[in-house]
């Protein structure tokens, strides 16, 4: 028997570090947009959005590029038995 397990990245911004540099909305215009204050908002108004695998490489580099350090990748791995949240 085999268990299937399926994988979601998730973007998380922690606001104690964002200053609104708007890098972030740049590398990801289908998954952010930004507010009045130019600070980052998921398009679709989840907390904690879902990155598309598609733009999983995007996701990334705006991990590595944020100069406030405020984006991490939160992964989730779901199989028919656990549910585990892992940052990468």
């Amino acid at each position: 028997m085999t268990k299937k397990t399926k994988t979601t990245t998730r973007l998380h911004i922690d606001w104690t570090r964002c200053d609104a540099r708007g890098l972030c909305t740049e590398l990801l215009p289908e998954l952010l947009t930004r507010d009045d204050w130019g600070y980052p908002l998921s398009r679709n108004g989840s907390r904690e959005p879902v990155i598309p695998p598609n733009d999983l490489k995007y996701a990334k580099a705006a991990v590595k590029r944020c100069p406030r350090l405020a984006l991490q990748l939160l992964t989730t791995e779901v199989d028919s038995e656990t549910t585990r949240t892992t940052p990468k």
